[in-house]
């Protein structure tokens, strides 16, 4: 028998499923690995943002918590007008431990950004941007969604893509599980054998980590879908909540036909921010919004932060920015996380399971690590094409070197062909006679 027909009947005693699960985890590997690579990198960056800005790239913001209280947002308001008369406050951010970061202008088109002293309101940097420019975590953000493309080409090409990883992790845990558990087939799937060939080693790099980081790999996935592809993010929160329909976030606006304004800005904004923080002693951090004078309808918008490095749990108000009443709260992020609904606590989790941040420190490790991994794989899952490729090739051209030599369908020589012997009639055997160099029958 030879080889072709024994590697034809070891691929035919595979399943239809198997082999369509094959078909199906290489070329989808293949289409989208450039893709998943970029995604996966830049996520390995991103999940460690807040510890390189503070060690690093930031040092001068780390401020030690002290017990005083910290400055008003009416004091943020008079100390950004003094820096840069005529322009407005856009957002301004506590956290705990850090200088209080002020943007000025707009994110989206440039402006300034300001880190102030929470206790003293001293000016610790001032940062400057002209339109389109960003911050390297900026950048690293928009290639992870987006590919650094324009943002309606890129951002599908992301979603669909992870998509498209998902099922490529989904055929591999296909294609890993061995046909027979034995010992050598346990061996091979959960070991690694450095001391092999490069081709094998690259083999189990690709098999044994795809399978130890796929729970982590598609925890991130899945969590990275949520925010780009509409009808997944819908989807799934219909199935988690027990057939609910996933909230909007419709505007709110003030109320555009107040004729006076009981408060300044400046009063408005102490009496909204102190207002949530006395419901929130313990908080580790705020995030609030100025509303556009100009823009009678904005409000003042205030999160508060329980955790430090923690989403999951924040808790968001809004206030009308003249009369300071407070306006209908958020079916999902608008209540505490301990009154929320299943469905809801784990939509809110999302970002913290995305990044890893969820299980603390030891979570995002585990991130870093498994989106290393992610990015790993199309490059072995390539590299174990590329090899059979060339393997393939290489037996092609052997073959048909050998066939060469052959003429088709030769005549053996004379030499070769042992007669059989022929017996008379009286049982006297008769050996047929053979000229040296004569084809039998063609004499």
């Amino acid at each position: 028998m030879s080889l072709k027909t024994v590697k034809k009947k070891k691929e035919s005693s595979r399943s239809l499923f198997y082999r369509i699960s094959a078909w199906l985890h290489l070329w989808l590997g293949l289409i989208t690995g450039i893709v998943m690579i970029i995604v996966c990198l830049t996520g390995c960056i991103w999940v460690f943002q807040d510890e390189i800005t503070s060690v690093f790239l930031e040092p001068e913001s780390n401020v030690a918590r002290q017990e005083k209280p910290v400055i008003q947002p009416s004091q943020i308001m008079a100390i950004a007008g003094q820096a840069y008369p005529g322009k407005r406050v856009s957002y301004a951010m506590y956290h705990q431990g850090k200088a209080i970061e002020v943007n000025i202008g707009g994110r989206r088109r440039g402006g300034t950004t300001l880190k102030l002293n929470p206790y003293t309101g001293q000016i610790i940097s001032k940062t400057e941007r002209k339109e389109g420019q960003v911050s390297f975590f900026r950048w690293i953000l928009n290639g992870h969604r987006f590919l650094w493309l324009p943002f309606e080409i890129g951002r599908p090409i992301v979603n669909y893509s992870t998509l498209i990883f998902v099922i490529t992790l989904i055929t591999g845990m296909v294609l890993w599980w061995p046909q027979k558990w034995t010992t050598s087939t346990r061996q091979q799937s959960f070991s690694i054998k450095w001391n092999g060939k490069f081709k094998r080693v690259n083999y189990d790099l690709h098999n044994v980590l795809g399978f130890y980081s796929l729970l982590v790999v598609m925890a991130i996935s899945l969590t990275g879908m949520v925010y780009g592809i509409e009808w997944f993010s819908k989807g799934l929160y219909w199935t988690t909540s027990g057939g609910k329909t996933l909230p909007g976030f419709n505007d709110t606006h003030s109320d555009t036909l107040q004729t006076r304004r009981p408060y300044t800005p400046a009063q408005a904004m102490d009496l909204a921010w102190n207002k949530v923080a006395r419901k929130h002693p313990e908080a580790k951090g705020f995030y609030m919004t100025f509303p556009d004078s100009s823009e009678r309808k904005t409000v003042i918008n205030v999160t508060v932060y329980p955790s430090i490095g923690k989403f999951y749990d924040n808790q968001g108000y809004a206030f009308d920015q003249f009369t300071l009443a407070e306006m209908p709260k958020h079916e999902v992020y608008g209540t505490s996380f301990s009154e929320a609904p299943a469905g809801a606590k784990l939509r809110r989790m999302n970002y913290d399971i995305h990044v890893g941040s969820i299980l603390g420190l030891p979570g995002k490790i585990l991130a870093f690590f498994a989106s290393l991994i992610g990015a790993s794989l199309p490059i072995t899952g390539f590299i174990i094409w590329w090899g059979k490729q060339k393997k393939g090739k290489k037996g092609k051209g052997r073959k048909s070197k050998e066939s060469a030599g052959k003429l088709p369908n030769a005549v053996p020589s004379a030499q070769a062909i042992r007669p059989s012997p022929i017996r008379a009639a009286n049982g006297t055997v008769l050996l047929p006679t053979v000229q040296p160099n004569s084809t039998p029958g063609l004499d």
